[in-house]
């Protein structure tokens, strides 16, 4: 006779020990969290737009599970060009094996691969590029400025994409976040494809930098978006896939308000880093937790987690255990 499973019980029936634990640990605390209350922010580094985490991600955003995020640009924009080119997108399973000249080939194909996978420079970047040129022209010419973030949820709150989706929207997890208005902030927006594009327009004179808002706006925004959602139940929680920027400026919220604004603020209520970063080398992205507590970011009583294994396995099997959407069938 069979009876029916979630994704999280079978993690308590099989994950026991070493990362397998402190993904099922990790992921308990996360359903504590929002349980009690808590709100939960998304660092995301990585390629992880690309890798298509937008399957799990979005109908995290949807359903309510996931309130702020802090990304790359290349993960912001990828979201939208896996939206508008995904049957255009080829895969590389081989990639292990490839020569510089099967590079070279690629990139004389238009293609530019990220790791197994590759991104359509006509299919993506071109298709989106005249599209938000004309949204930063309008905004200059309106006396208007955005943050880079707020571009792409005009262009997708609006019909300008429309009969241009290759992929599934329900995949796209930008399109989800701009549904929501869900607070972002990009920070180094400038380190991504649109972002040099961007430049290119501006040192040509086409357009002036001053229609994008900066980082440093950036951070005045998080000061009031993470005093609004820190404010109920377990607090405002910290979930960060990899390393790098996504994760290192959101995280500096919490000091930035106790010490520079000099104002009362409630630590962060939980933090999980999924990463694959060691910390014997000096890195900041594989820093224990602990190292966190020094610099005022964390305390001792905040649940903390890491997850030292690949993201793109990891992630979407947590997000799957919250959504709880699935069962599985056991003997």
């Amino acid at each position: 006779m069979s009876k029916e499973i979630s994704i999280l019980g079978l993690f308590q029936k099989l994950f026991h020990n070493f990362n397998a634990r402190q993904m099922k640990d990790a992921t308990l605390a996360f359903k504590k969290h929002l349980d009690g209350g808590g709100k939960m922010l998304l660092a995301m580094g990585g390629a992880m737009s690309s890798a298509q985490l937008g399957v799990t991600l979005a109908p995290m955003i949807k359903e309510g599970k996931i309130h702020a995020i802090s990304c790359t640009g290349a993960n912001l924009e990828e979201s939208i060009f896996r939206l508008v080119a995904h049957d255009s997108y080829k895969d590389y399973p081989d990639y292990r094996y490839f020569t510089k000249e099967d590079d070279e080939a690629i990139l004389n194909r238009g293609e530019r691969r990220v790791t197994d996978t590759s991104i359509p420079e006509e299919e993506a970047f071109r298709v989106i590029e005249p599209i938000i040129l004309k949204r930063w022209k309008e905004a200059e010419k309106n006396g208007q400025r955005f943050f880079p973030h707020e571009y792409f949820y005009q262009i997708l709150l609006s019909d300008e994409l429309k009969g241009k989706y290759e992929g599934n929207p329900e995949h796209c997890w930008l399109l989800e976040a701009a549904r929501k208005n869900l607070p972002m902030v990009v920070p180094g927006w400038e380190d991504s494809t649109l972002g040099n594009i961007f430049a290119g327009y501006c040192k040509a004179g086409e357009v002036k930098p001053g229609v994008m808002k900066t980082g440093v706006e950036y951070m005045m925004y998080l000061y009031d978006k993470y005093v609004e959602l820190s404010q109920d139940g377990s607090g405002l929680g910290f979930f960060q896939i990899g390393g790098g920027i996504a994760g290192d400026f959101p995280i500096c919220v919490v000091p930035s308000i106790k010490y520079d604004l000099k104002k009362p603020v409630r630590p962060w209520g939980y933090f999980c880093q999924i990463s694959d970063s060691t910390t014997s080398y000096g890195s900041y992205s594989g820093a224990t937790p602990n190292e966190k507590i020094t610099w005022d970011k964390l305390t001792k009583d905040t649940p903390m987690f890491v997850i030292e294994s690949d993201a793109t396995i990891v992630a979407p099997l947590i997000f799957e255990a919250i959504l709880d959407r699935y069962t599985l069938s056991e003997k």
